[in-house]
C-alpha cells in the first residue's frame, strides 16, 4: 500500500528529489488536492528568486583575507570545522553582497543595503500562499501597536485602496542592523507589494525618491527622518512610482 503524503515529501518534490513510484504518486495526489500544488508552486518559485538572488555571489572566487591559514591550529580540527566553515560562509556573503551595487545607486546613495534587504524580504514572502504574514488585516490594530513597539516609533500602513491593493498583514523582520517591519499589500489580480521601513536608516538631506532594480523587482525608496521606507513589487517602474508617491505622501502627512 502506498505511504501517505507527509510534509517532507511535499518538500523533497518540490526540491526534485522524488522519483519513481514515488513521484507518479504524489503527482496524482496534488491533482487531488489543488491548494496544496498551489503551495508546492509557491515554494518552487520562492526557490528560483532566491537562487537568481545568490547563486551569482557564491560563486565569486573568495578573496585571500577570507581563506583560512595553511596550517590550522589543532583547536580547529574535529567539531569547530563545522562552525568555523559557516562563519566564513557568513563573511562571505557579506563582504561580495557589498560589491555588487545596486542599479543607479550613486556613491551617495542613502542606505545603500535598504533596496537590496527590502527586495529580498519581498522575493521571500510574496510567494506564500498560506503565511504571507505573521499578523493578518482583520487584526490591523494589533499589528500596529507591535511593530511601532518593536521599530520604536508609530506605524501606520498606508491605505492604497485607491490605487486598487488591500492591506494583507505584516510582520517583524530582521535587517542588517536591527528590527524591520513589512506590510503587504494585494489586489483583485493578487498581485503583491511590500512596504519595508527600517529604523536607523543614513540620513540624508535628499529626501527624494530612488529607484532600484533588485533581481526583477523594481524598488522605490527614500529616508526621512532616520527612517528608510522601501516599496517593492513587479508591476512595472511607472506603475510602482505611481504607489510608491501615494505611500510618500501619506507618510509625509503623519
Amino acid at each position: 500500500m502506498n505511504a501517505p503524503i507527509s510534509e517532507p515529501d511535499l518538500h523533497a518534490y518540490a526540491d526534485g528529489r522524488l522519483a519513481g513510484a514515488r513521484l507518479t504518486q504524489m503527482e496524482t495526489w496534488l491533482a487531488a488536492h489543488p491548494e496544496r500544488r498551489a503551495e508546492v508552486d509557491a515554494w518552487r518559485r520562492q526557490s528560483a528568486q532566491l537562487h537568481r538572488a545568490y547563486d551569482a555571489v557564491l560563486n565569486e572566487a573568495i578573496p585571500a583575507r577570507l581563506m583560512p591559514p595553511a596550517n590550522p591550529p589543532r583547536w580547529l580540527e574535529s567539531r569547530s570545522v563545522a562552525a568555523m566553515a559557516w562563519l566564513m560562509l557568513g563573511a562571505l556573503i557579506g563582504y561580495l553582497s557589498g560589491t555588487h551595487p545596486t542599479q543607479q545607486d550613486t556613491p551617495h546613495a542613502p542606505a545603500a543595503s535598504l533596496p537590496r534587504m527590502a527586495a529580498v524580504a519581498h522575493a521571500v514572502y510574496t510567494p506564500e500562499v498560506r503565511h504571507p504574514v505573521e499578523v493578518g488585516a482583520d487584526q490591523e490594530a494589533h499589528l500596529v501597536a507591535w511593530l511601532s513597539k518593536r521599530l520604536g516609533t508609530p506605524l501606520k500602513p498606508p491605505h492604497l485602496d485607491q490605487a486598487g491593493y488591500q492591506l494583507v498583514g505584516g510582520r517583524l523582520l530582521a535587517g542588517d542592523s536591527g528590527e524591520v517591519a513589512q506590510f503587504m499589500y494585494e489586489n483583485a489580480d493578487k498581485t503583491r507589494l511590500t512596504l519595508y521601513i527600517q529604523p536607523q536608516a543614513a540620513q540624508t538631506t535628499d529626501t527624494s525618491f530612488r529607484y532600484a532594480r533588485e533581481n526583477g523587482i523594481d524598488v522605490f525608496y527614500w529616508v526621512e527622518d532616520r527612517y528608510g521606507y522601501a516599496l517593492s513589487g513587479n508591476t512595472g517602474r511607472d506603475d510602482m512610482l505611481g504607489l510608491a508617491t501615494l505611500v510618500y505622501r501619506q507618510i509625509a502627512e503623519r
